[in-house]
């Protein structure tokens, strides 16, 4: 922690942890980043396996016994192991709902099939669990990237290390505002940015590192990311006024023919994209009951435009500012409707049993 942090330290002082933990006060300095907190923190931890988990987080009791068994039987080039993250407020309204459904796509749509296919994964911040040996060889996180997690994920795949995912499952509480949302993912964004940056500056050594199949599924990962959000919802306009004023659906000529069967095929494998994803993980969580918050995907989508547009400002304007997002603000339920969980008494399969395919 700061140490002119006022709050956490009477927060800690109320609520003393019950396992044998240390806390560690970092030296005055800049920027002062999740990160840098990690960094000040590494040259003390003991063991061998790192895991980091952030401080609203409820993961399930076992993870680190499963995330350690699987570490001591996979090889030694398994360097991290990302478990699920999994949004327990989804039903306070539309804004977490979406935010469900999202987590659901990436961590066990998305991220499981990135695993599974050998492709470099975008690691999400937390609920991670790496080999202490394999932190210190790449020089642990970069404390000026405000998503210090998706360019450790990306140096891991550079430094030719594999990141895996494994059934155990982390519960979050979403944000619950649209300001909130905004400033989030602004922060996002931001550090999307800054890794496409820095890891494209050298485009040659990228393809070098990764080879050509993985290089181009990062870049394609950042154009989806970055430019997606950018300019979707502008493009998205004006195709709509194109096929209801224009000519998109009533082409003449053989060029306007080909340009609106392009302009209507991207359309098409664009909300496929979107959808299936959001339709396979609303079914592995059984996230049915919040299908009606689909609606607002458009204002979904507007929110990440915004959100992206603003953080292109703020990485001109300030860079390295960390907005943080406040949490404890709403009530935290469950998002399993077959058979609930509480986090603290968990569903998890026996150890040595389940995991020979994590």
């Amino acid at each position: 922690m700061e140490a002119d942090d006022e709050a956490t330290a009477a927060a800690l002082r109320a609520h003393s942890p019950r396992a044998p933990h240390e806390i560690i006060i970092a030296p005055e300095g800049a920027p002062r980043t999740k990160p840098r907190a990690l960094n000040v923190a590494m040259p003390l931890a003991r063991g061998s396996l790192v895991a980091v988990f952030d401080a609203e987080d409820l993961p399930e009791p076992r993870q680190l016994r499963r995330a350690a068994t699987l570490f001591a039987q996979l090889p030694e080039s398994v360097a991290c192991l990302q478990a699920s993250l999994v949004i327990d407020n989804g039903d306070f309204n539309w804004m977490t709902a979406m935010f469900a459904f999202e987590y659901a796509a990436l961590f066990d749509v998305y991220n499981r099939g990135l695993a599974s296919m050998g492709m470099p994964l975008f690691l999400g911040g937390t609920s991670n669990h790496f080999r202490m040996e394999v932190l210190r060889e790449i020089g642990f996180w970069d404390a000026f990237n405000v998503t210090e997690d998706a360019d450790l994920g990306l140096r891991l795949a550079r430094g030719g290390f594999e990141v895996r995912t494994f059934a155990s499952q982390t519960f979050e509480e979403a944000p619950a505002t649209f300001g909130a949302l905004v400033r989030q993912r602004t922060r996002w964004f931001k550090g999307w940015m800054q890794t496409f940056i820095v890891h494209c500056r050298r485009p040659v050594q990228l393809f070098v590192d990764l080879g050509s199949r993985r290089a181009l599924a990062v870049l394609a990962m950042f154009a989806g990311g970055l430019f997606g959000p950018l300019l979707g919802p502008l493009l998205a306009a004006r195709l709509t006024y194109d096929a209801i004023f224009g000519a998109l659906l009533a082409p003449v000529g053989l060029l306007e023919i080909a340009l609106s069967t392009l302009w209507c095929f991207l359309a098409l494998a664009g909300a496929i994209s979107l959808f299936f994803p959001l339709a396979v993980g609303m079914r592995r969580h059984s996230l049915a009951r919040f299908r009606r918050s689909l609606i607002y995907l458009p204002l979904w989508q507007i929110m990440l435009s915004v959100a992206a547009w603003r953080a292109l400002f703020e990485l001109w304007r300030r860079p390295f500012h960390w907005e943080k997002t406040e949490h404890g603000l709403t009530a935290r339920g469950v998002i399993d409707v077959e058979r609930p969980i509480n986090p603290f008494c968990s569903i998890e399969q026996p150890l040595f049993n389940q995991e020979s395919r994590a």
